[in-house]
């Protein structure tokens, strides 16, 4: 039984939602990759506005049908294996930012209440 608490790594992925991987969602491959390298846990988060190097702000306020909105995907293991991760990333995101940030975990524990 792995159970993941003290010091970890936090990577978080900026990227659009309209980013593709093979004509499937960009935050979905991901986060795919990220759970076949067992990885502890990945979660993609909806942003209702922001932007990035292109300067273009993205919104849901404004009425579009292509909306890209900014996602962001956050995975938090041990230095050693988010760092061993890190090469897939370089492959999968062209455009976006990649920020790698230490913390500390208190409490990971699964949903059937077992330590993950």
């Amino acid at each position: 039984m792995t159970r993941l608490t003290g010091t970890a790594l936090r990577v978080t992925i900026f990227i659009g939602e309209n980013d593709t991987w093979h004509h499937k969602p960009l935050f979905s491959e991901i986060v795919h990759r990220a759970h076949a390298a067992g990885l502890a846990g990945a979660s993609v988060f909806r942003g209702i506005e922001g932007y990035g190097a292109s300067s273009l702000i993205h919104t849901t306020r404004l009425l579009s049908l292509s909306e890209d909105l900014p996602v962001a995907i956050v995975i938090v293991d041990t230095e050693d294996r988010v760092r061993a991760f890190l090469p897939q990333l370089d492959e999968l995101v062209g455009e976006g930012l990649v920020v790698l940030d230490d913390c500390e975990v208190i409490r990971y524990v699964g949903r059937d209440g077992e330590h993950a």
